[in-house]
């Protein structure tokens, strides 16, 4: 099965989900905006609309989406607009891309949770949206983290 997730730069949000046992694979890549097949310099150029994502395959027998909905909640701050940490934009929003009804429903309940759950002081202004293209980032950032030697995000 696979489930696409925005929270800010990908390099990061790939490492946490390949750490996640029951993922199967990951690439990071664009999703949401207007332009086809789009760069990583037009993305950053926050004309495309796109957002930095990371597609995660995984085997539903050794972990629900639910249990991925908790990593993504837990890997960046859902509720800073267009921004986490010192990356600023568009790019870098907060963002489900939901693939059916299920994980539509699944997603929505786990924000309303975390709206609750009194960790953050301000809203979710994450986005629940439904499956846009997914535009393969060029082959450099993929793996990103274990390409370069640099420890991943701790969850």
């Amino acid at each position: 099965m696979k489930a696409t997730f925005g929270a800010g730069c990908f390099w990061g949000v790939e490492a946490a989900f390949r750490r996640v046992p029951g993922v199967t694979g990951t690439a990071v890549g664009y999703a949401g905006g207007k332009t086809e097949q789009p760069t990583y310099e037009q993305v950053c150029t926050h004309r495309t609309g796109h957002a930095e994502v990371v597609e995660v395959d995984y085997d539903p027998e050794q972990v629900s989406y639910d249990q991925l909905l908790d990593v993504f909640w837990s890997i960046h701050n859902p509720t800073t607009k267009n921004r986490q940490g010192l990356d600023i934009g568009s790019n870098y929003r907060s963002v489900i891309f939901y693939r059916d009804e299920a994980q539509r429903a699944a997603a929505e309940a786990s924000k309303e949770a975390v709206n609750h759950s009194g960790k953050h002081w301000r809203k979710v202004v994450t986005q629940v949206v439904p499956e846009a293209p997914f535009w393969r980032a060029e082959e450099y950032h993929q793996q990103y983290y274990d390409k370069k030697g640099i420890a991943s995000c701790e969850i």
